[in-house]
């Protein structure tokens, strides 16, 4: 299927590993322009001389305001069709474990920042009536992880201010969708099998084998198939999906409405 983004300028936050940068391989694969930005240089820059010619990069940490304010001079005068809303998130604990010190960097990493984006942006895309914006969170959303205390709660912010912004901007051509990964071969996924080998004695391989007996398709997913759903959703395709948070996750989640 021809994406009909060819030429378009995306942004991809979070982009150095893991979804976002296979979501901004995929897109760079279907002609698109990609702003690609993380903390990381290193793999920005392996990543720009693979496609120097769809590329820009912005490094910087996107949960502050500093580097929101540069990308917004990055993105001064040109056409944004969408923008992939991504990083990671916080430590892996349980509610016992954590301090309030906790949950306001959690506040931080997981809701501030895409709050302030968001808003940077929506006059640009109200003005072009036209834009597209896809967050990345977490199946928790819908099934809380164990020992994930703050991503569980947080993450739920983000889908409430997602779903009521999505209504009133629909008409204006904007829409707004998340993605609910479960367990992929992802840097983030391997942290959490180091942290419950350690909470259960046992290897992380050992670990690793107990996460994926609860995925129903048997194994852990592929990133670069995560981004073929995110980079239809990015398209002109997707005009009449809003508002949804879309699990992706081999069956991880029992609920009816998973």
């Amino acid at each position: 299927m021809d994406l009909k983004v060819k030429d378009q300028l995306f942004v991809v936050t979070g982009s150095s590993s893991g979804f976002g940068k296979s979501i901004a391989e995929r897109l760079i694969l279907e002609g698109a322009r990609v702003i690609i930005n993380a903390r990381g240089e290193e793999n920005l820059e392996k990543l720009r001389l693979k496609y120097p010619d769809n590329i820009e990069v912005l490094q910087g940490d996107i949960t502050t305001d500093a580097t929101i304010a540069n990308l917004l001079k990055k993105l001064h005068g040109k056409k944004l069709h969408g923008i992939v809303i991504n990083a990671g998130g916080p430590p892996a604990k349980s509610f016992i474990n954590t301090e309030i010190t906790d949950w306001d960097d959690a506040y931080e990493k997981i809701l501030r920042w895409k709050v302030k984006l968001t808003q940077e942006l929506m006059e640009k895309f109200e003005i072009q009536h036209y834009g597209r914006i896809l967050y990345i969170e977490s199946v928790a959303v819908k099934q809380p992880i164990e020992n994930l205390v703050l991503s569980n709660s947080l993450r739920l912010a983000v889908v409430g201010f997602v779903k009521t912004l999505s209504q009133e901007v629909a008409h204006k051509g904007i829409t707004l969708n998340i993605l609910a990964p479960g367990y992929h071969a992802t840097a983030a996924m391997q942290r959490l099998f180091e942290h419950k080998s350690m909470l259960l004695g046992i290897s992380p391989e050992e670990a690793a084998q107990e996460y994926i007996r609860e995925i129903k398709t048997g194994a852990l997913g592929n990133p670069d198939d995560f981004a073929s759903l995110a980079a239809w959703l990015l398209s002109p395709h997707a005009r009449f999906i809003t508002g949804q948070t879309i699990s992706v996750d081999g069956g991880l989640v029992k609920g009816t409405m998973g």
